[in-house]
């Protein structure tokens, strides 16, 4: 260490209160809504949530009963996926668990992963007095590095004394940035997360309602196993809707409860909240009208668009073609369940709502005859991909309002429209004008233009 330099990191011991039964930040945080409505003898009913069938395999990774892997939680927004992991964390009090939330600045990581670790990167340095650097001043991934080799110590003490591994839950990779240092952070926790559950003391529990992290994981993953969390089935979503009327002591008319599921479908977040109103169709209507201003706001398309905006609009139409493709697959799926349920083939009581329409990663390339909006896509909810390369419309709510506008009268003239207006506008900046004079003698005055857009 150079003169003038002083450096004190958390021990061990401090780190293994954050392991320890009770009290946990996050936890704390979740749970203090229900505290404060018992507190008023309050009954909150939307507050009990609906248990997945995920629910007991993260239950066992929690407690440490899964021991050599560890786990990559995918799936949409609003699955429930923060749901399952805090309650899981409630079942056994916190004990032997920390939970982090990824952030884009990776400053602001390295303050949260100290926070969940009780690891303070406490420095008191001088150095400038002198002009002098320190030479082990190198970011956040030095400092989360050294928090991470305390960690390690940390977890074989645990293991050894009690024989099952710590637990550490990082949330929502996917708000690290897909660039170099996002991909580095994350290739940091992942090298130790297989180190770690080959040894069999740390298990780590990455949740991601993006694709891409899977991607950059998946090229050095060994012991990595993928959960997909998806949403509801049909008749699971009527039962868990039907429940939480029910904690809610909200009559409900059936018919009214099969409408309001076929217009949001099973998505955990979006049944929450229709099941609150005393006429739930009507705001499930709200929600898709809701949904389908936020989807034209995203990726309207402009007719006659100036070539300021034909990048944006590029990307719209791409779109577009791909959500068409969506309500075409949807259409030829209702038309054989039609014909199955005319020919007897499918009985009216075996009738389930349809699942949402997948296509291929590949093939939406060349429907979109591009390979980089998916990603944008996916980032903004638009659609959702699995672990099976399969692209999908983001949820049930989102395909009905895609729909909508899919089946206005003209919408294939005006998808066609802005495409060749985007062909024209790039045309001309392909073309280049070429004005030569000809002079014999005395100039003749005559100009002649040649285009030089290529195919002319």
């Amino acid at each position: 260490m150079f003169p003038g330099t002083s450096r004190t990191f958390s021990t061990s011991p401090q780190i293994e209160l954050a392991f320890a039964r009770g009290y946990d930040p996050a936890l704390e945080l979740a749970s203090n809504p229900r505290k404060q409505h018992e507190a008023r003898d309050e009954y909150v009913p939307w507050a009990q949530h609906v248990r997945r069938r995920e629910q007991t395999l993260l239950d066992r990774i929690i407690k440490g009963a899964e021991i050599g892997q560890y786990y990559l939680l995918l799936g949409p927004k609003g699955t429930g996926k923060g749901t399952m992991i805090l309650d899981a964390m409630q079942a056994v009090e916190a004990e032997g668990v920390a939970i982090c939330d990824a952030h884009p600045d990776l400053e602001v990581f390295r303050l949260r992963l100290g926070k969940a670790l009780n690891y303070e990167f406490n420095e008191d340095t001088q150095t400038s007095l002198f002009q002098r650097r320190d030479p082990r001043e190198a970011g956040p991934c030095l400092d989360i590095e050294r928090a991470l080799n305390k960690l390690e110590k940390v977890a074989l003490r645990h293991a050894r004394r009690t024989g099952r591994p710590l637990v550490l839950i990082l949330n929502n990779i996917q708000f690290f940035r897909n660039d170099d240092g996002g991909r580095q952070m994350l290739l940091q926790m992942q090298q130790r997360a297989e180190t770690w559950a080959a040894a069999g003391i740390l298990t780590m529990v990455f949740s991601s309602d993006d694709f891409w992290p899977f991607l950059v994981m998946r090229k050095i993953a060994s012991r990595m196993q993928v959960v997909t969390v998806s949403d509801l089935s049909f008749k699971d979503a009527l039962r868990a809707s039907a429940q939480m009327r029910l904690n809610a002591k909200i009559p409900t008319d059936p018919e009214d409860l099969h409408d309001t599921v076929s217009i949001v479908g099973g998505r955990l977040s979006y049944l929450s909240r229709v099941s609150k109103y005393a006429n739930m169709r009507e705001h499930a209507r709200h929600m898709l009208a809701v949904e389908k201003a936020w989807l034209l706001s995203l990726v309207g398309l402009i007719p006659d668009c100036d070539d300021d905006v034909m990048d944006e609009q590029k990307w719209s139409s791409c779109s577009w073609l791909l959500l068409r493709e969506f309500v075409k697959q949807r259409r030829e799926d209702e038309r054989k369940r039609t014909e199955a349920l005319a020919s007897g083939e499918l009985s009216p009581e075996d009738l389930d709502e349809l699942p949402l329409p997948k296509i291929s990663y590949h093939k939406c390339r060349q429907i979109m005859t591009r390979a980089d909006f998916l990603e944008d896509l996916d980032r903004a909810n638009v659609i959702a991909i699995d672990m099976h390369h399969d692209v999908m419309p983001d949820s049930v709510l989102l395909l009905q309002a895609a729909q909508e506008v899919v089946e206005e009268e003209g919408f294939d003239d005006l998808l066609d429209s802005v495409r060749n207006r985007v062909d024209e506008i790039e045309s001309l900046h392909r073309t280049r004008e070429l004005t030569v004079c000809f002079t014999v003698g005395q100039c003749t005055g005559r100009v002649f233009s040649f285009c030089m857009c290529p195919g002319r």
